[in-house]
C-alpha cells in the first residue's frame, strides 16, 4: 500500500508537473506570438482645449485617421526592420492628417507683420513600426500639401458654424499651394523603474529626426509613467511631435497610466514659419530650439485605449506673443 500511495503520488506529482510546463510553454508562446489585431486611430489636437486660451491661435487644431496593421502581416518587411533595429515585431502604419496654423490676431484682414502665417497641412503618412521587449522604432514618410489645398479654410470654417463661433479673417492670406515631403525617423526606449505605493513605474524616454521640405528637425524627451500595466503600450500618441504610437496591446482587460514629462526641439526650417520655399509668402523668423512640458493620462480596456495629452510649449518663433502656447491632444485607439 504505501509504495503504491508513494507510486501514484509521484505519477500525480509528475503530471500537475507537466501540466504547469506546458501551460508555462503555451503563455510564453503565446506571448511571443504575433499580435493579430489591427488598430484603428481617431485623434484630434486643439488650442481651445486649454483653461487659459479659448480662441484658435498658432498651431490650432489638428486630426487625424490612422491604421496600424497587425503584426508581422507582411513578411517581405522584416528584412527590412531587421536590418534597421534588429529582431522585433513590424506593423505597417497608414494615416491621413491635417494640421492648421493661425496668427494671434485672427480678427484682422491682412494679419500684421511678425505674426504666425495662415497655414493648412494635408498629408498621407506611410510608415513601418518595429517593437521589441523595450523599444519601438519607426520609419515614416510623408506626402502632402501646404496651402488652400489643404482645406484648413473649409473645415474651420464649418467646424466654427456648427458651434456657433466667428470665422477667422486672414485665410486669404495663407501659404500659396506647394507639395510638400517628409522622411521622419524615430525610437522610443521603455525602461522599468520598479514599483510605486503598489504601482509600476517606468521611464520613456525618446527621440526623433525629421527631413524634408516641411520640417527639419530633431526631437529628444522622456516621460515618467505610474499606472498598471505600463508593457500594453509606449505612452500616449501626438500628432507632429515625438510620439509613443498608436500600438498597445491587452494586458489583461484593464490598465491605465498617468504621465508628465519634458522635451525639446532642435529646429532649423518649418514650412508653416518660414513660409513657401519658391515664391514668396507670409513668414516670421523661426526659434531654433523649444521646450515644451506635457502631462495626460491614459486608459486601455476591453480592446480599446483612450489617451489625454495637455502640451505647453514655449516660442517658436520671435516676437510671439502671448507667453507659453498651449494645446490638448485626445485620442482612440481600437483593436480589431
Amino acid at each position: 500500500m504505501l509504495i503504491r500511495l508513494r507510486n501514484g503520488t509521484w505519477r500525480l506529482v509528475a503530471c500537475v508537473g507537466i501540466y504547469f510546463t506546458f501551460a508555462q510553454a503555451g503563455r510564453a508562446l503565446a506571448a511571443d506570438a504575433p499580435d493579430p489585431a489591427a488598430i484603428f486611430t481617431l485623434q484630434g489636437e486643439n488650442s481651445s482645449i486649454s483653461a487659459s486660451s479659448l480662441t484658435d491661435r498658432y498651431y490650432t487644431n489638428g486630426i487625424r485617421l490612422g491604421y496600424l496593421s497587425p503584426e508581422d502581416a507582411y513578411p517581405g518587411l522584416a528584412s527590412l526592420g531587421h536590418a534597421m533595429w534588429g529582431d522585433g515585431r513590424q506593423r505597417i502604419s497608414v494615416s491621413l492628417s491635417q494640421q492648421m496654423y493661425t496668427p494671434y490676431d485672427t480678427a484682422a484682414v491682412v494679419p500684421p507683420k511678425g505674426d504666425e502665417p495662415y497655414a493648412g497641412v494635408l498629408l498621407a503618412n506611410f510608415g513601418v513600426v518595429q517593437d521589441d521587449a523595450s523599444t519601438r522604432s519607426s520609419l515614416s514618410l510623408s506626402l502632402g500639401m501646404v496651402g488652400p489645398a489643404a482645406l484648413a479654410n473649409q473645415v474651420q470654417d464649418n467646424f466654427h458654424d456648427l458651434i456657433g463661433q466667428g470665422h477667422d479673417a486672414g485665410w486669404n492670406s495663407q501659404l500659396h499651394n506647394e507639395p510638400v515631403i517628409a522622411v521622419d525617423s524615430s525610437r522610443v526606449w521603455r525602461l522599468p523603474t520598479g514599483s510605486l505605493f503598489g504601482l509600476e513605474t517606468d521611464a520613456l524616454p525618446g527621440l526623433d529626426v525629421t527631413v524634408g521640405t516641411l520640417r527639419i528637425a530633431a526631437d529628444a524627451g522622456v516621460n515618467l509613467r505610474i499606472g498598471q500595466g505600463l508593457q500594453s503600450d509606449y505612452g500616449a500618441s501626438r500628432i507632429r511631435a515625438l510620439s509613443g504610437g498608436d500600438g498597445f496591446k491587452r494586458d489583461g482587460e484593464f490598465g491605465w497610466y498617468v504621465f508628465a514629462g519634458v522635451g525639446g526641439q532642435a529646429v532649423a526650417r518649418d514650412i508653416t514659419l518660414n513660409g513657401n520655399t519658391f515664391t514668396n509668402s507670409p513668414s516670421v523668423t523661426i526659434v531654433p530650439f523649444v521646450g515644451q512640458a506635457q502631462g495626460g493620462v491614459g486608459i486601455i480596456a476591453f480592446g480599446a485605449r483612450l489617451t489625454y495629452t495637455q502640451v505647453v510649449q514655449t516660442q517658436t518663433f520671435q516676437h510671439q506673443k502671448g507667453g507659453a502656447h498651449e494645446f490638448g491632444s485626445l485620442a482612440l485607439s481600437i483593436r480589431f
